[in-house]
C-alpha cells in the first residue's frame, strides 16, 4: 500500500515491548513519550487505546530527525469489575492491588496506535486493542511476601508481570501472551499487514 520507505519507531522506553518487537528482524529506533497518562475516556478499551494514541502523537513531535517515521505505541491496563488498576505507587499499594486480584480472573487490555505520514504526507493514525483474561489462585501470604520483596511490581499496571515470578501465583490465560507483557505482537503484525499490504514488511 505504501511505497515509500518508513522508519519504524518503537514509542515506549520498556524492555519488554523492546524485546517483543525485536523478534520481528526489523531494525527500530526507540523514542519515549513524556505525558501525564490521564485519559478522559470512560470505556476501558477506549482509555487503553487514548492513552496508547497520545504517546504516539508526543512521540511524533520528537521525532524531526527521523526519515518518514512509523510509529508504534501501546498502552496496558489491568481491569476486574469495572476497576482500573494501574502502576502501584509502592509496595503496599502493590499488596492491596494483587489482593483484590487474587482468586478472580481479570482482564489485560493494550490499545496499540499506528501513527505515520502517506506517501502524500498525510497524517495517518490506526488504532486497536487486544484484551486477555488472567486468572489469579489465592495467593498464600508467603507467597505474596516474596513476590512483593521481589519488586517485580513496582513498573507495572496490576502489580504483576506475568513473564516474570509471578507466574507462581497465576493459574489460567485465555487469550494473547504478549499482550499481558504489554505488546500483542501477533495482533500487531496483523494489524501491519492490514494497513500497509501483504508485503509490509519491504516498507521499512
Amino acid at each position: 500500500m505504501e511505497s515509500g520507505k518508513f522508519t519504524l519507531v518503537l514509542g515506549s522506553q520498556s524492555p519488554r515491548r523492546k524485546q517483543l518487537l525485536s523478534w520481528i528482524n526489523i531494525p527500530f529506533q526507540i523514542l519515549t513519550a513524556d505525558l501525564d497518562e490521564v485519559s478522559t475516556e470512560t470505556d476501558s478499551e477506549k482509555i487503553a487505546v487514548d492513552i496508547a494514541s497520545q504517546k504516539a502523537h508526543a512521540v511524533l513531535k520528537k521525532a524531526g530527525d527521523i526519515k518518514k517515521p512509523f510509529i508504534i505505541s501501546s498502552d496496558t491496563i489491568v481491569v476486574l469489575n469495572n476497576v482500573l488498576y494501574a502502576k502501584p505507587a509502592d509496595k503496599e499499594d502493590a499488596r492491596r492491588i494483587l489482593n483484590e486480584l487474587a482468586g478472580h480472573t481479570h482482564e489485560v487490555i493494550t490499545g496499540v496506535s499506528f501513527l505515520f505520514h502517506d506517501d502524500n504526507n498525510r497524517l495517518r493514525e490506526h488504532t486497536f486493542y487486544d484484551s486477555t483474561e488472567v486468572t489469579f489462585t489465592d495467593i498464600p501470604k508467603e507467597l505474596m511476601d516474596s513476590y512483593i520483596e521481589t519488586g517485580d511490581s513496582l513498573d507495572k499496571a496490576g502489580a504483576y508481570g506475568i513473564q516474570g515470578p509471578s507466574l507462581t501465583f497465576i493459574s489460567k490465560l485465555n487469550g494473547s501472551y504478549s499482550n499481558v507483557v504489554g505488546f500483542p505482537i501477533d495482533k500487531i503484525l496483523s494489524e501491519l499487514a492490514i494497513i500497509l499490504g501483504d508485503d509490509w514488511r519491504k516498507t521499512f
